[in-house]
C-alpha cells in the first residue's frame, strides 16, 4: 500500500469511532425524547398504514412515501414495546444518522473536529429536526439520505473514484422512493453528471450504471407509478399524483409571497437557530469559496441552498415549516464552514468553548418560549384546540417524552360514546381512534368513520343516510367546525357537547 493510500486509510478508520459516538449521542437523545405511542394527523395516519401494511396513500402518490412505510412494516413486526412506539423510533433512528452523517461530512471536507461537531449539535437541537426525529414522519429518513448523498459527493470529488457516484446515485433513488422532495436534489445532481460527462470526466458506461443504480433505488415509487398507470390507464392524471398529490397541485407551483407568508417563515428559521451561532452561517456563505473542494462542489451546495430555501419559503400548505428541513441541513453545513473558517482566523480555546456552549441555547428557548407565548396569548394561527394536547406545548416544545394525548382522548371518547355509537371524525383525531379500536382491542361495536378510514363494516355516512342513523342510535362528531366536519351536518343539524366529543341532534 503507498503512503498516500494509507494515510487516507488510517484517516478513514479514525472517523468510524467519532462517527459512532455522534450517531449513539444523537439516537439516545431523541429514543430519550421520543412520543411513546399514537399520534396526530399525518403521524398517526402514518401509524395507522403501517398497521395495515399500506404502501400507497388515498391521498395521492405524492404522499405514499413508500420507502418509509416498507420500512415500517418491517419495524411493526420487531417484537419490542408498543408497535406505535416502534414506528416513531424509526424517526429517532434516521434522525440520528442525519446528524452523523452531517458531522461526517464536515469532518472528510474540512478535516477537523469541533466545526463538525458543534455543527451536528446544532442541527440535532433544531426544532423542526428534533420534533421530526420524535414522531412518526418520513422527513427524517430524507434529510438522512440527502446528507448521505453529500458525503458521497465530497468523496468523489477528493478521490475521483466512480463508486462514490454509484452511491450517490442510490441514495438519490431511496429519497426519492421515500419523499418527493428528492426531485429537487436530483435536478442539482443531474446537471453535475452532465457536466461531468461533457468534460469527459465520466462516460456513457458510468453514466448508464449511475442511472441504473438510481432506478433501483426509486423502484418502489416506480412500481406505485406502473401499477397506477396499468390501474387507470390515464398517465397524465398518474404523474400529477405522483408529483403533487390529489389536491395540493397549487400549493406546490405557487408563485406568490404575502408579507404574512415572509414574516411567519422569517419566525419558523429564527426558531430553528435560537442562537447567536447562526451568524457563522453568513459567515460560511460568504467564505466558502476559500474553503470548497472544487467550483463544481460549490455550484451543488449552492443551488441545493437556494432550491430549497426558495421551494418552502413560498410552500402555502398549512405545515410548511416540515419543508424547510433540507435547507436547515444545508445551513447547519454553512454554519460548520462558518465556525471552521473563525477558528481558523481566531483560534483561541476561549471562543471554542463561547461558540460550543451557544450550540446549547436552544435548549432553554424550547423550554420557556411554550410558557411565554401561552401566558401572552400569542396567537399562532391554529384554527382549533384538541382535547389532551396544549397547542403551546405541542408545537413548540419538540421533545415528546411521555406525551400520550391521543391515546387519552381515544379513551376519553370511547368511556363517553353508548354502544353502536357512530362517529365522524377528521384526520387529525381519527388514527388515534382506529389505533386504540383495533390495537389495543377497546369498543369494537363503535364505528368510526372519516374521509380517510373507517372501523370495520362501517355504515355508509352522507346525507342521505344520517336520518337512518339518527334513528337507530347515537350520532357523533369530534369538532363541528368547517373543515372538519361535513358541511350538510353544519347546515341542518345541531350539536351537544358531550364528553370531549359532540353528539349529532335533529335542529329544532
Amino acid at each position: 500500500m503507498q503512503m498516500e493510500d494509507k494515510k487516507s486509510f488510517c484517516s478513514s478508520v479514525n472517523l468510524v469511532p467519532s462517527y459512532f459516538a455522534v450517531f449513539l449521542a444523537a439516537v439516545v437523545l431523541y429514543i430519550v425524547s421520543c412520543a411513546p405511542g399514537v399520534l396526530w394527523q399525518d403521524s398517526g395516519i402514518y401509524q395507522y398504514r403501517i398497521w395495515h401494511n399500506e404502501i400507497e396513500s388515498k391521498l395521492g402518490l405524492a404522499l405514499s412515501h413508500p420507502l418509509y412505510h416498507i420500512i415500517g412494516i418491517g419495524v411493526k413486526y420487531i417484537p419490542l414495546g408498543e408497535v406505535a412506539y416502534r414506528i416513531n423510533l424509526i424517526s429517532a433512528v434516521a434522525g440520528a444518522f442525519t446528524v452523523a452523517n452531517l458531522f461526517l461530512l464536515l469532518r472528510l471536507w474540512l478535516k477537523r473536529i469541533l466545526p463538525a461537531l458543534i455543527a451536528a449539535v446544532t442541527l440535532a437541537l433544531s426544532h423542526t429536526m428534533w420534533l421530526h426525529a420524535v414522531t412518526a414522519e418520513s422527513y427524517s429518513l430524507y434529510t438522512a439520505l440527502l446528507l448521505a448523498e453529500l458525503v458521497m459527493l465530497v468523496q468523489y470529488v477528493n478521490t475521483k473514484r466512480m463508486v462514490f457516484l454509484y452511491f450517490l446515485a442510490f441514495f438519490n433513488g431511496l429519497a426519492i422512493a421515500n419523499h418527493m422532495l428528492a426531485s429537487l436534489a436530483f435536478v442539482c445532481y443531474l446537471v453535475f453528471l452532465i457536466t461531468l460527462l461533457i468534460k469527459k470526466q465520466i462516460n456513457l458506461r458510468h453514466f448508464g450504471i449511475i442511472a441504473g443504480l438510481w432506478l433501483i433505488g426509486a423502484a418502489p415509487y416506480e412500481f406505485l407509478i406502473i401499477k397506477n398507470i396499468i390501474k387507470t390507464g390515464d398517465i397524465t392524471t398518474t404523474l400529477a399524483s405522483a408529483l403533487f398529490g390529489e389536491r395540493w397541485r397549487g400549493d406546490v407551483l405557487n408563485t406568490s409571497i404575502s408579507a404574512r407568508l415572509v414574516k411567519e417563515n422569517l419566525i419558523l428559521m429564527a426558531y430553528n437557530f435560537p442562537t447567536p451561532n447562526i451568524v457563522f452561517f453568513f459567515i460560511g456563505l460568504y467564505g466558502l469559496k476559500k474553503v470548497s473542494l472544487s467550483n463544481s462542489f460549490t455550484k451543488v451546495l449552492l443551488a441545493l441552498l437556494v432550491l430549497f430555501f426558495v421551494f418552502a419559503f413560498r410552500y402555502t400548505i398549512k405545515d410548511r415549516f416540515t419543508f424547510f428541513m433540507p435547507f436547515y441541513c444545508l445551513a447547519a453545513v454553512f454554519i460548520g464552514v462558518g465556525i471552521h473558517i473563525f477558528f481558523n482566523l481566531y483560534p483561541r480555546k476561549l471562543y471554542t468553548i463561547v461558540i460550543f456552549a451557544f450550540a446549547f441555547l436552544p435548549l432553554a428557548a424550547y423550554k420557556f418560549v411554550p410558557i411565554i407565548a401561552e401566558k401572552a396569548k400569542i396567537n399562532l394561527g391554529i384554527k382549533r384546540t384538541i382535547p389532551y394536547r396544549n397547542e403551546y406545548i405541542w408545537f413548540l416544545q419538540p421533545w415528546k417524552t411521555c406525551y400520550n394525548g391521543p391515546e387519552l382522548f381515544a379513551n376519553d371518547v370511547f368511556n363517553t360514546v353508548e354502544k353502536n355509537a357512530v362517529i365522524y371524525a377528521d384526520t387529525t383525531t381519527v388514527p388515534s381512534l382506529l389505533y386504540v379500536q383495533e390495537v389495543k382491542k377497546k369498543r369494537g361495536d363503535v364505528k368510526i368513520i372519516s374521509s380517510y378510514g373507517s372501523s370495520k363494516g362501517s355504515p355508509e355516512f352522507n346525507e342521505q343516510t344520517l336520518t337512518k342513523l339518527l334513528a337507530e342510535g347515537a350520532v357523533y362528531v369530534v369538532l363541528p367546525i368547517e373543515g372538519y366536519c361535513p358541511a350538510y351536518l353544519l347546515k341542518d343539524y345541531d350539536f351537544i357537547k358531550t364528553g370531549p366529543i359532540y353528539r349529532v341532534v335533529d335542529r329544532q
